[in-house]
């Protein structure tokens, strides 16, 4: 028998950014420098960062997908976007969780990442 408790229905399995959060633009730009070795694109127009959640004491969490569970770095990204955001001016923590719900896919990506891969 199984102790887990399912997932409330209906609930989201992402909640949206704190893109009001002062720090929130900083974060992104941060992200942008964190690029998966296999492809040249950055990780946040690929579309891997699903949210940014920064809360009243500068603490951030950042759920992240990569683009297969088999990728090789699997376990070195989140590493790398926690080490491209902790220097920034004004965040206490950051804790970096990777989702594989939603499925990341090639729809997800910036219209600039698929204009760079050559799918536009």
């Amino acid at each position: 028998m199984n102790d887990a408790t399912p997932p409330l229905e209906g609930t989201p399995l992402i909640k949206p950014s704190t893109t009001e959060h002062p720090l929130y633009e900083n974060i992104v730009e941060a992200c942008r420098t964190v690029y998966d070795p296999e492809i040249p694109v950055n990780i946040l127009d690929l579309g891997l960062i699903y949210t940014i959640d920064i809360n009243d004491e500068n603490e951030v969490k950042v759920l992240m997908s990569l683009t297969a569970p088999g990728c090789p770095v699997a376990g070195e990204m989140p590493g790398w976007v926690a080490e491209a955001i902790e220097p920034l001016a004004g965040v206490k923590t950051v804790d970096v969780e990777l989702v594989w719900e939603p499925q990341w896919g090639m729809e997800m990506m910036s219209d600039e990442a698929r204009l760079e891969l050559g799918f536009m």
